[in-house]
């Protein structure tokens, strides 16, 4: 079915992916079956974002944990 979504259907849509939880797993279900094709792709490029910035998180995090930890290593010496 690719009829247009309507205004209702796309505000209904974003307050569920407000809900913490509940919008990992919608846009996980809508990535996979949803009826319409545009809410398909918008909910799979959703998810590789997501992705993306989980990734990133983690890798920074790492980075900047590094960086404090030799930081405070070499304020201990002192």
């Amino acid at each position: 079915m690719n009829d247009e979504m309507t205004l209702g259907q796309w505000i209904g849509t974003i307050v569920l992916t407000c809900i913490p939880c509940v919008n990992i797993i919608m846009l996980i279900i809508w990535a996979a079956s949803a009826e319409n094709v545009n809410k398909k792709r918008w909910a799979q490029a959703q998810l590789i974002v997501a992705a993306v910035l989980v990734v990133l998180s983690i890798i920074l995090n790492v980075i900047f944990g590094a960086a404090f930890a030799t930081v405070l290593s070499g304020m201990s010496g002192m």
